[in-house]
């Protein structure tokens, strides 16, 4: 059985202290039509940080999922995107490393 690569080909991105972004994942890859997306954001500890630095929901057109707004990350430490949906019954799973920068 073939599998995807979890990791988004954009991976690592930098993101600074002061933005907000909400990211957009082409779930194709994967098969498409994603639902129940949950997206997560973890630092380098592994320690959970969404109430912090994500801000809304999820949401998904089509294909694509848009995260939360990902922001307040800091200067020097490293993030786990996480962004989890069901497709097809199988519940799938991609990630993405953002560094915070100044």
């Amino acid at each position: 059985m073939a599998t995807k690569p979890r990791a988004v080909k954009e991976s690592p991105l930098y993101q600074g202290e002061n933005e907000k972004i909400a990211y957009v994942l082409d779930t194709g890859p994967w098969g498409g039509t994603p639902t129940t997306p949950i997206v997560k954001i973890y630092d380098s500890g592994g320690t959970d940080q969404s109430s912090t630095c994500l801000s809304g929901s999820p949401s998904v057109s089509t294909d694509d999922i848009t995260t939360p707004l990902v922001q307040s990350l800091s200067p020097g430490e490293s993030y786990h995107l996480a962004i989890r949906w069901t497709y097809s019954g199988n519940t799938m799973e991609a990630y993405c490393i953002i560094y915070g920068e100044n």
